[in-house]
This record gives C-alpha cells, sequence and structure tokens, in this order.
C-alpha cells in the first residue's frame, strides 16, 4: 500500500523505520519477560529457603522501575554487573520506594513515614520534625508525575524531595533570625545597623536603598509604634510583610519629596523670571501639591510671591545651596539647589537658604490672593443684598439712636409733663375764656344748632341699625330661631323629665293634644296600608294554599293517576286578582240589604257585631277560653282565620299588645289547665305554642329569620363541594360505588353492611372525620349567625318566650333553669328556625323560580346542620346507635353554653305596656278607631261559636258578653248579611259569597257612658276634666290650676276662644266618618267661664272619690296632661314608624304575590302541556268505519265478603262482629256518574244496611297525610293503601 501512493525513496524509508521499530519493542518485551522471570525465580528462592539465592520482596506492578533503576546502576558499575550485596541493597531500596509510591497512591501517611524513616529506604537528612512537610511535597510531586504520565517516583526524586524541603525550612530560619536582627537594630537606634540588617541576604528584602536609610529607620519605628498601639502590646514587633511594605513605602516617600523640591525650586525660577505664564504653570505643578490656585488671579500671585521675594532678599543672600522641606509624614526632607538631588540625612553644616521661597509662603500667598478674588466675585454676585444688609445695619443705628432718645426723654418725663402740662392749660384757659364770651354772645344760634344736630344723629344711627338689621335679616332669623328653639327644648326637657311641670311649660306644649291636617292624612295613609296589608296577608294566604293543594294534586296525578279533570278543576280556582279586585269584595251591596244597608235593623246589627268583636279583641279571656273548647283541629283552623283577622295580624302596635296579650293569657291558662308535666310542652303539640310560631313566623316575622338566616344558607347552598354524610352506611356505598366507577369493575366488597362493619374500614372512618369537620364548620357559621342575632327576634316570639319560662316555674318550682331554658330553646329554635333551615324554600328563607328546588345533597346538608344544631340547643349528645359521631359532643357541650346565653338574654325582654307604651285610657285618646277586615264566614262562624261556648267562656250571667250575644240574636245566615235571596244548601256559591269581607269599625260600648250617667264613671270624668282644663289654660294666664280657675276671664279671652271652638267645630265636619271619635261628652258650645264653672264641678266630684288631690292645687292633673302630650309624641313617632314598616310588608307581600302568579302561570302550562298530551293520545284511537262515536266503556260493581277482604289485608276489623261472622258481610263497590267517586253498599246476611260515597281523591290525600287506617260506616276499619291497590286494580287496570 506505501509503494503505490509515495515514491520509491520514501516508501523504502519508512519500511526500515517501521523495521527498527518493531526490533526495539521485541527486545524491550524479551527484556521484561526476562525481568519477571528472573523476579519470579528471586521470589521462589526466597520461597525455598535458599540464603545465597534469597533477595527481598519484590512487587511485579513495578517491574518496570525495578527495570529502569537496576539498569541504571549496573550501568555505573565498572564492571558493567551487579554482586549479590549490591542487589540485595539495591532490591531492597527500589521495594521501600514502591511501598512509599503504593503509601503516596492511597493516601497512607502513616506507612509512607515508615518508609521513609526506615534505614532500608537509604535516605539521608530525614528529620523527624519535618515529617509532615516531607509527606506534603511528596504528595504534590507525585501528582505531578501522575499528571505527567509517570506511575512511579524514583528514589532520587524522594531524595531530591527531602533535601529540598530541608533546604526550605533552613532558608525560613535564617529569614526569621533576620527579621529579628531587624527589630534589634530598631531598638538600638542607629540607622545604618538598621540598613545593613534590611540589606542582609537572609531577609530577601527587595528594593532597599543605603540613601533612604534614615528614612528607613524612621518609618520602620513609626510602624512599629502604630503596631503597638493598635495590638497594645508594647513588645510587638515587626514581621516580614510590615518591614516590606516600610521600605517600599519610604522609597515613595523619597520619589515624591524630589518631585516636591524640583516643584518649589521651578516656582522660583519662574518668579524670579517676572513671567506670569511660567509661574501660574509651576503653581498648578501636581508635585507642589498646592490648593487654590486660580488662572484668573495669576498676575497677583506673580506680584505677591515678587514682592516676597523681595522682601527675604533685602536682607542679604547667605549663598546657601541647601533647602529643608518639611513633607508628608511630618519627615524633614533636605534638597540641594545645585546638585537637584536630596537627603533625609541633614548635612553637615546644614544653612537653610533665605532667599529661596518654601512651600508655606507660597501656599499662603495662594490663598489669600484667591480668597480675596472669590470674595470679590461673591459681592458681585450678591451687591443687592449687601446693599439691603447695609440698609439694615443702618437702620439699626437709626433706631439704636431713636431708642436713646426716647430713653432719654422717658427719664425726663415729669419735667416735660409737668411744662407741657401747664402750657397746655394756659392756652386751654386762654381758649375757654374766649369761647365762653362767644358763646354767650350767641347763646340762642348754639341752642338753635345743637338740637338739629342731636336730631340729624339720632335719626342716622337709627337708620344705620334698620339698614343693618335689614341687612343681616336672614341671620337676626337664624338667631332668633335658635334662641327660641333652645328655650322650647329646655322647656320640653322640663315636661319630659319634671316631675311636677310648672303650669307655663304645660301651657306652652298643650297645642300639641290638638291633631294636624298633617295628623289626619297620616291617620289616612295608615288606614290605607292596614287595610291593603290585611287584604293582602289573607289573599296570599288563600293562594298559598291553594298552591299547596295544586302541588299535592299533580304529585297524586303523577303518582297514582288520578283523573286530569280534578286536577284542572282545582286550577280555574287559582286566579290573580288584582287590587281593585280585591277592594270590590270588601264593598258590600248596600242596596240589597247587606249588613250595611241604609237601616236601622242593620244599623244595630252592625253596631252589636262591632260592640262584640270589640269585646272580644280587648278582653283576650273569651277568646283564651274559647280556643280550648273545640277540638284541636278546629281550634287550629279557627285561630288561622278569625283570631289573627280580628287583630289585623297586628299590623300596628295596638293590635300586636293585645295580640301578644291574647297570647299571654292563653298560653298561660293551656300551661295552669293542661301541662302536667314540663315535659309535655316539648313532647305534646300545644295550641298556643304552634299559634304563636305560625304568626311570627308569617308576613311579619318572616322577614327576621331571612335576615338571621339567608347569608348563611345561601352560603351553604352555594359551596357545591360540601357533601355532608354521618351515617356509616351511605359512606361506605359511596366509597364502593365510587370505587366501581373508576375501576369498572365490580368490587369485591359487600354492598349491604352494618355500621359497625362500615366503620372497620380506613376509608369510611377518614371520610367520617372529614365529614363531621366540614359540618362542624358549617354549624359553627349557623351558630354565630343565630346568637348574635337576639334583636332580629320579633318581640313576640321573645315575649312568649318569657311568659313562658317563668309560667312553667310558677308551676313546678323545683324544675332548674337548665330545664326553662331546654323548654324555651324548644321554642326559640326547634319550633321557629329549625324548620326555615331544614326548609328554606318553603319559607322564603332564600328564592327559588317557579319549579325550582333543592338539590338531595343540599337538603342532605342542612338537613345535618339542623341536627347539629338541635342536639347542641336541647343539650344532648349522640349515643346508642350514634356512637360513631362521639367526637362531637364536646363541642355540642360548648354550643349549649352560647346557646344558653343566648336564650336568657332572648327572655330579657320588657313588659307589653312598657314596650308598647299603652295603658287605659289610650282608646279613648287616639284620634283613629280601631277597624277590623273580616270574612262574613268568619263573622257568623265566631257568633256560632260564642252561643255553643257562652256558659264556659263566662260563666257570670251578669257579664257584658251575654248582653252582648243577646243583643245580636240567632245566627243570621250567610244571604241575610250580604243581602242576597237564599240559596239552596249544596249550592257552590254560598262558599264563594262566605268569603265577602267587610269591615267593623270596632266600638266600646259599656266604657263610653251617655250624657245622663257621665259623672258616674271615674275614669271618663277625669279624662273630660282634663279636655276642659286643656281648653280653659290655653286661654286663661295663671301659675297654677287653682289661680286660673279662681280668676275671671276678660272678653278678649272669651272672643280668642269662641274663635277656636270655631275651628275646632270646621275640622271636626271636615274629619272623614271612621275617624271620628266615640259621641263626645264635653259640650264645646260653652262659654270659656261655663267650661272653667264645669271643671271646678269635676274636681269636687273626683276629688270625693280619692281622684285628684286639691291640697297640691291639682298639680297631679297637670301631671297627667304633661304625661299626655308626651304621649302624643311618642304616637307620632311611633305612626311615622308603623307607616315605613307597613310600607316594607306591603312591597314584600307584593313581591310574594308576583311569586305566586309566576307559580300560577307555572302551572297552568303544565295543566295545558297535560291536556294537549291527553287531546293527542285522544286522537290516536281507532274507531270502526261507520262509527261516529266512540264507545263508552261501562265498569261493572265489584262485591266482596268481608272474609275476602278481610284475607286481602283490606279490612282489618268490624266492630261487635267476630271474625267467623264476616262471610255474613257483602260489601259492594260500584263506580259512580261522577269521575273518581264510589259507591258503597254494605249488606248483612243480604239485607242492605247503608250506602255511602267513597271519593277516590280523598283515599289518595290520606295516603299523602301518612293515614294509614280509616273507618267506613264507623264500624268497620279499612286498610286505606290496600283499598287504593283494590280500586287501581279493578277499576283503573293498575
Amino acid at each position: 500500500m506505501l509503494k503505490k501512493y509515495l515514491p520509491p525513496c520514501i516508501a523504502l524509508s519508512s519500511v526500515l523505520i517501521l523495521s527498527l521499530y518493531l526490533i526495539l519493542f521485541l527486545t524491550l518485551s524479551l527484556c521484561v519477560v526476562y525481568l519477571i522471570l528472573f523476579l519470579t525465580l528471586i521470589n521462589a528462592a526466597v520461597r525455598a529457603g535458599v540464603p545465597e539465592n534469597t533477595l527481598p520482596e519484590v512487587y511485579p506492578s513495578a517491574a518496570d522501575l525495578y527495570q529502569r533503576e537496576l539498569t541504571s546502576l549496573q550501568q555505573q558499575s565498572p564492571d558493567g554487573s551487579l554482586s549479590h550485596p549490591e542487589l540485595l541493597v539495591a532490591v531492597e531500596m527500589l521495594s521501600s520506594v514502591v511501598l512509599i509510591n503504593r503509601a503516596l497512591d492511597v493516601g497512607d501517611r502513616n506507612s509512607m513515614w515508615r518508609q521513609l524513616a526506615s534505614a532500608v529506604t537509604g535516605l539521608s537528612n530525614v528529620e523527624d520534625e519535618y515529617a509532615q512537610r516531607y509527606m506534603d511535597e511528596l504528595m504534590r510531586l507525585k501528582a505531578v508525575a501522575r499528571e505527567e504520565g509517570s506511575d512511579y517516583l524514583t528514589w532520587n526524586d524522594i531524595q531530591a524531595c527531602v533535601d529540598q524541603v530541608n533546604l526550605t525550612i533552613q532558608e525560613e530560619h535564617e529569614r526569621i533570625v533576620a527579621i529579628g536582627q531587624i527589630n534589634e537594630a530598631l531598638d538600638g537606634g542607629d540607622p545604618q545597623n538598621t540598613l545593613e540588617a534590611l540589606l542582609h541576604s537572609a531577609a530577601k528584602l527587595t528594593d532597599v536603598d543605603p540613601s533612604v536609610a534614615q528614612h528607613y529607620y524612621d518609618k520602620l519605628l513609626e510602624a512599629r509604634r502604630e503596631k503597638a498601639h493598635e495590638t497594645e502590646d508594647p513588645s510587638a514587633v515587626l514581621w516580614l510583610d510590615e518591614i516590606q511594605n516600610a521600605v517600599l513605602m519610604s522609597n515613595k516617600d523619597t520619589q515624591e519629596a524630589l518631585q516636591f523640591s524640583q516643584a518649589i525650586q521651578a516656582i522660583n525660577r519662574a518668579v524670579d523670571s517676572g513671567e506670569a505664564p511660567k509661574t501660574l504653570a509651576a503653581l498648578r505643578s501636581p508635585g507642589a501639591g498646592l490648593y487654590g490656585v486660580t488662572p484668573e488671579c495669576v498676575q497677583n500671585y506673580q506680584d505677591d510671591l515678587a514682592k516676597i521675594k523681595q522682601d527675604k532678599t533685602q536682607d542679604g543672600d547667605n549663598g546657601s545651596d541647601w533647602m529643608k522641606h518639611w513633607v508628608k509624614g511630618g519627615h524633614n526632607y533636605y534638597y540641594n539647589l545645585k546638585t537637584g538631588e536630596g537627603s533625609w540625612t541633614e548635612p553637615a553644616d546644614f544653612l537653610q537658604n533665605n532667599t529661596q521661597l518654601n512651600k508655606e509662603d507660597i501656599q499662603s500667598v495662594v490663598s489669600g490672593v484667591t480668597t480675596t478674588y472669590n470674595r470679590e466675585q461673591l459681592w458681585l454676585a450678591n451687591e443687592s443684598l449687601i446693599a439691603k444688609l447695609q440698609a439694615g445695619c443702618r437702620g439699626y443705628l437709626v433706631r439704636k439712636g431713636l431708642k436713646e432718645r426716647k430713653d432719654f426723654l422717658k427719664s425726663q418725663d415729669p419735667a416735660i409733663t409737668t411744662i407741657q402740662a401747664h402750657f397746655r392749660g394756659y392756652k386751654q384757659r386762654k381758649v375757654y375764656i374766649k369761647r365762653k364770651e362767644y358763646l354767650n354772645d350767641h347763646s340762642e344760634d348754639a341752642v338753635k344748632i345743637q338740637s338739629m344736630v342731636r336730631m340729624h344723629q339720632a335719626r342716622k344711627k337709627y337708620r344705620d341699625r334698620l339698614k343693618h338689621f335689614k341687612d343681616h335679616i336672614n341671620d337676626v332669623v337664624k338667631i332668633q330661631a335658635f334662641i327660641r328653639a333652645n328655650k322650647a327644648r329646655d322647656d320640653y326637657k322640663t315636661l319630659i323629665n319634671a316631675d311636677d311641670p310648672p303650669m307655663a311649660v304645660v301651657r306652652k306644649f298643650v297645642h300639641l293634644l290638638d291633631h294636624s291636617d298633617q295628623d289626619f292624612q297620616e291617620e289616612l295613609d295608615l288606614m290605607r296600608l292596614r287595610e291593603e296589608v290585611v287584604t293582602n296577608i289573607r289573599s296570599n294566604q288563600q293562594l298559598e294554599n291553594d298552591l299547596n293543594l295544586m302541588d299535592i294534586k299533580i304529585g297524586l296525578l303523577v303518582k297514582n293517576k288520578i283523573t286530569l279533570q280534578e286536577v284542572v278543576s282545582h286550577s280555574n280556582k287559582l286566579t290573580k286578582k288584582n287590587k281593585g279586585e280585591l277592594s270590590n269584595l270588601m264593598m258590600m251591596n248596600k242596596q240589597r240589604g247587606g249588613l250595611k244597608a241604609l237601616s236601622k235593623e242593620k244599623r244595630l246589627k252592625l253596631e252589636a257585631y262591632q260592640y262584640l268583636f270589640y269585646l272580644l279583641q280587648t278582653n283576650p279571656t273569651y277568646l283564651a277560653k274559647l280556643i280550648f273548647q273545640m277540638p284541636q283541629n278546629k281550634s287550629t283552623k279557627f285561630m288561622d282565620s278569625v283570631i289573627f283577622t280580628l287583630y289585623n295580624y297586628a299590623s300596628n302596635q295596638r293590635e300586636e299588645y293585645l295580640l301578644l296579650k291574647l297570647f299571654k293569657t292563653a298560653l298561660q291558662e293551656e300551661i295552669k289547665s293542661k301541662v302536667d308535666q314540663i315535659q309535655e310542652i316539648v313532647t305534646g303539640n300545644p295550641t298556643v305554642i304552634k299559634m304563636v310560631v305560625s304568626f311570627n313566623r308569617g308576613a311579619r316575622g318572616q322577614n327576621a329569620l331571612r335576615q338571621i338566616l339567608a347569608p348563611v344558607v345561601k352560603e351553604i347552598m352555594d359551596d357545591k363541594t360540601l357533601n355532608i354524610k354521618t351515617d356509616p352506611v351511605d359512606i361506605y356505598k359511596s366509597w364502593v360505588n365510587q370505587m366501581e366507577t373508576q375501576t369498572g369493575e365490580a368490587s369485591k366488597l359487600p354492598y349491604e353492611v352494618t355500621p359497625e362493619q362500615a366503620m372497620s374500614h380506613e376509608e369510611v372512618r377518614t371520610r367520617l372525620e372529614a365529614s363531621i369537620k366540614n359540618m362542624r364548620t358549617v354549624t359553627d357559621k349557623f351558630l354565630s349567625a343565630i346568637i348574635v342575632s337576639v334583636d332580629k327576634i320579633p318581640y313576640g316570639m321573645r315575649f312568649t318566650s318569657k311568659v313562658l319560662k317563668d309560667t312553667l316555674h310558677e308551676k313546678f318550682p323545683d324544675a332548674t333553669e337548665d330545664e326553662l331554658l331546654k323548654i324555651v330553646g324548644n321554642l326559640l329554635y326547634y319550633r321557629y328556625m329549625n324548620p326555615a333551615i331544614v326548609a328554606p324554600d318553603a319559607f322564603d328563607i332564600i328564592d327559588l323560580s317557579a319549579g325550582g328546588q333543592l338539590t338531595t345533597d343540599q337538603r342532605r346538608n342542612l338537613g345535618s346542620i339542623a341536627k347539629m344544631l338541635q342536639h347542641a340547643a336541647s343539650n344532648k349528645m349522640f349515643l346508642g346507635d350514634n356512637a360513631h359521631l362521639n367526637p362531637i359532643n364536646e363541642y355540642l357541650s360548648s354550643s349549649y353554653q352560647k346557646f344558653r346565653r343566648f336564650f336568657l338574654a332572648a327572655c330579657d325582654v320588657p313588659s307589653l305596656e312598657d314596650k308598647f307604651n299603652v295603658d287605659q285610657y289610650s282608646d279613648l285618646v287616639t284620634l283613629q278607631k280601631p277597624v277590623i277586615y273580616i270574612s262574613i264566614g268568619e263573622v257568623i262562624n265566631t257568633h256560632t261559636l260564642l252561643l255553643d261556648h257562652q256558659d264556659a267562656i263566662a260563666s257570670e250571667h251578669n257579664d257584658p258578653i251575654h248582653e252582648l250575644l243577646e243583643d245580636l240574636g240567632e245566627v243570621p245566615t250567610i244571604e241575610s248579611l250580604i243581602g242576597e235571596n237564599p240559596l239552596p244548601p249544596g249550592d257552590p256559591n254560598r262558599e264563594t259569597m262566605g268569603k265577602t269581607e267587610v269591615s267593623l269599625t270596632l266600638a266600646n260600648k259599656f266604657d263610653v257612658p251617655g250624657e245622663a250617667n257621665a259623672e258616674m264613671d271615674a275614669r271618663t270624668l277625669l279624662l273630660n276634666t282634663k279636655r276642659l282644663i286643656v281648653d280653659v289654660i290655653r286661654f286663661q294666664p295663671g301659675e297654677t290650676l287653682t289661680e286660673i280657675l279662681e280668676g275671671a276671664a276678660n272678653p278678649e279671652q272669651e272672643v280668642e276662644y269662641q274663635r277656636a271652638m270655631q275651628r275646632r267645630a270646621i275640622r271636626d265636619a271636615k274629619t272623614p266618618e271612621k275617624m271620628k271619635q266615640a259621641k263626645p261628652v264635653v259640650d264645646d258650645s260653652l262659654t270659656l267661664q261655663g267650661k272653667k264653672d264645669k271643671i271646678r264641678s269635676n274636681l269636687q266630684r273626683l276629688a270625693e272619690l280619692g281622684k285628684v288631690h286639691p291640697e297640691n292645687r291639682y298639680q297631679d292633673l297637670i301631671n297627667d296632661i304633661a304625661k299626655d302630650i308626651r304621649n302624643q309624641r311618642r304616637y307620632r313617632q311611633r305612626r311615622k314608624a308603623e307607616l315605613v314598616k307597613l310600607q316594607q310588608t306591603n312591597a314584600a307581600l307584593n313581591s310574594k304575590t308576583a311569586f305566586y302568579n309566576v307559580q300560577i302561570d307555572y302551572y297552568n302550562q303544565y295543566i295545558k302541556t297535560c291536556m294537549d298530551n291527553l287531546a293527542s293520545n285522544k286522537g290516536k284511537l281507532s274507531k270502526k268505519p261507520g262509527d261516529t262515536k266512540a264507545k263508552k266503556s261501562k265498569q261493572v260493581s265489584q262485591k266482596y265478603t268481608a272474609a275476602r277482604l278481610h284475607e286481602k289485608g283490606v279490612l282489618i276489623e268490624i266492630e261487635d262482629l267476630q271474625t267467623n261472622q264476616f262471610k255474613n258481610v257483602i260489601f259492594e263497590i260500584s263506580p259512580s256518574e261522577a269521575v273518581g267517586v264510589f259507591d258503597v253498599k254494605a249488606k248483612f246476611m243480604g239485607v242492605h244496611l247503608e250506602t255511602l260515597q267513597l271519593e277516590y281523591q280523598d283515599l289518595l290525600q290520606l295516603q299523602y297525610e301518612g293515614v294509614a287506617v280509616m273507618k267506613l260506616f264507623d264500624r268497620a276499619t279499612i286498610n286505606v293503601n290496600l283499598l287504593i291497590f283494590l280500586l287501581n286494580k279493578k277499576f283503573y287496570g293498575k
């Protein structure tokens, strides 16, 4: 291949070279093989024990080392071969070298030192104290050799390393000695000795100049002093680096000093030349080290420096060539002016040249000239400021002179005053005498002028004052208003706070008892709003009941397939009435002879009912007893319809007060008569408790529940990740389902397990713990929202809680406070709040669209929270089946303490009288008469119940209610009260007519006597007397009532009084009929004096009755009038608040009506869809050709013996009939003409006994309500569910 591509000569050369390389490689390989064989033989000889053939142990891995070293020794031998002793020593040393290399490879310092120190190795000058240095250097050399490709250090390398380390250590010792000598020379104080020590070769210091010996000495001493000061060690010595640094710094100082000296000499030469530019260049030389050199001042520098130098020359030139300069560091430097060289050592016979300028002279001139220049520039730049400064100084001097002059004059003040006084006196007397003579001559003219001037001044002063008032008329009015308001406030505070307010104060505010146009307008607005609220409440209740029934019917339609016609029939009752239609229901036909017809008979009937309902409204005892005379189902309906209507759903404070008074009386009556054990309040269903909760969850109390619970309920519903499960079985099944969903394979775990088996799984326990944690968190939010809302709970609920607690404590004095508070908690939380938490959609806590509903998870979450709160409120722990919830018991205990404080705070409420500010005179002084809105059916129902139970509710025959019922007579019919013609008994229009509403303006028949016996009633007499006093004191002045009555009225007072009575008559004529008070007993036609006479007569009568006390001048009556004024103000405030509250309630009711209307539209749409589907299905019925109408299938009746029905489980038992006689009883069930109605006939031994109609819808309603059994023919007990199944199977094909 080489011959093919290379020239012949080159190819031949390459072949020769390759041949030589091959021969050399073969030779070396052969030598190595011989060496290894030789070593093997030697080792074999050693093992064989032949002394003459024995060599020390060798290491085959170091064959190359042995070969190379032994070959070298062999070549050094004279005969070219090694004897046995030589070979023995050589091999022994090489083996030791191999061991040293191995120790270096593995870092074994102990083995390395043993070999180094061993005599076998043959190393010389190995010192024990340098062992560490040897090993460090050998390891460094080994690393270098390894990088160069050599595996072993030779013996020569090791010996050289030892020698080098020894040499280095020796040099270090010598340098330390040299440094010590330098410090000793410094102590000796001889610069030459110090220089010799610095020049010592062992010190190895660089750049040492013998000419700087003195400065070396000074700098080294200075450095040592600084070190001693810093280390606080007087014996401190300098080290090598510090000495070297001092030498370098000295050399630098020498160079700088020479440059400085030369620069000063150059300045002197430039000054001598007289050329300013040269002088400036010399001054600005860096070597001179001058500061503040300004080019603009160069000529001044030249002149001043030349002058100083000339001054020095005047004393004569000493001819010295030397200058001594003080340089940086505080050292003197001696400079020769001729040679241009310098020295730190003072020359012999040194004399300072006296004509040369030194640095101090030059710097002084430069600084002075520059400062002068800068000052001139400053003055020029601030010339105006300087002028001002000078002006200020001059002003100061002038003021100073003036002050000195004034001080002088002040010191001479008595003399000056005396002189001036005498002079002025003299002049004044002269002028006075002259003026007096002139006036005496013109006295008449002076008098005339004076009168004119005084007139002008007075007129001007008046006009100015008038103009001032006109210009500030608004301010004057504001000040007057403020003063009057402040005075009025003080007087009103006196009226409110004083025990005996003065007559003047009472007279000032007595006008507040009059009714203004605003009062009438507010009363009219109040009446209108009450009417609207009551109407809306009744309308919404009817709509809600119809919608609930519609829910049930649609549910039954879907579940049990009742006829669609029944649902459509009920939907026709759902009509959306506007306010105009509702108000039309309130108006009765006066022309047809209704209750409000314009006839004496109907008027008496109307008044009788008004008297009756007023008595029932204001005396709660009658209704409280009537409630418990009826069955519970009827009493509930009576309460929902009549009682709340009678009190207008507590639409104002008076009616709320009376309704709560009824609740209090009824609750006390129920506890005293029907509760034997304290727990019956919790386990039973007390009528009054149910009525209280129903009322406070209605339109007035619903807003409170919404405010308390809506935020937290909405938060729970919005949390889509919240899933509270506390049943281990449910958690277990959810876990299994999740695993199967994720894996797609059937789980091997059983699906049906017990709670104990479910809890045995770790995953179930983990999920249960997480669920309990979440439940505690959300429950705590509900608890916090409840316990801080005590002020939001309706007063009626809190007052009822207080009455419940106090009444139970009175009947059960041994009951503990915890037991009483648990019952209060049962009312406040379990009955009032708990249902709203469980079903917030049913209590309008949250807003849902029509058809919307809560999800299953949301209901379960809310149910779990409600259960937790219920246990916490009753302090009931989780035990038994709920033992897995034991960790929550501690939380329940702490939560109960919070609930306990909450219940105590809820019971802490003022009394009814204090809350509503009601007393016995309230109805007598109010402007508006109480009005209720009640249906004709409710009027008749109430009348009937009172007649049926009048002896039970009023056992005494002289009770007022007996008189009122006697005035009413028999219960009228609905048609007679409405004014319509009588209708047949089964006419459905009777029910509609019974819902017609009428407004009754209530009045008290017994508390308002006629004119003949007015003075027989002390309360009325007192009230009439106060009215007379009010009319008198506003027109007749006086400090006390006695003084007013004893004084006579003047004509002006009589005229003013008559005007006021006329204005009252006009206002009364404009008052609407509903707002007129009862017939007044005070005759306004009396004169002012006549009323005073009437007052005296009444006071005498009242004093005899003990109502007033003449000894205190009838101050009690004045105090009562002041109280009436305060109450009138509070009534106006309450009325305004009530207007706002009614407006809010009315708005909420309208919103609810709109929601119901949306639901009606939703149901109508649903029914329309069902009807459309039904029509489409009917259209698909097949007909035979020629048939014009579909065939009507006829369902036959079904007959069963009682025994057969008993076997099917439909019949449970028949009263007074043995089971073996059931075969003689036959029931025949047949469909009637009406859809969903069945005729059931009963026969015994073939004899027809009775027939009744059974409505399928009633059965479904019973099934929905959870009623399991019912009575047929009042004797047969029937299973409702199985009877429905039988009817479905036989008549509906299901």
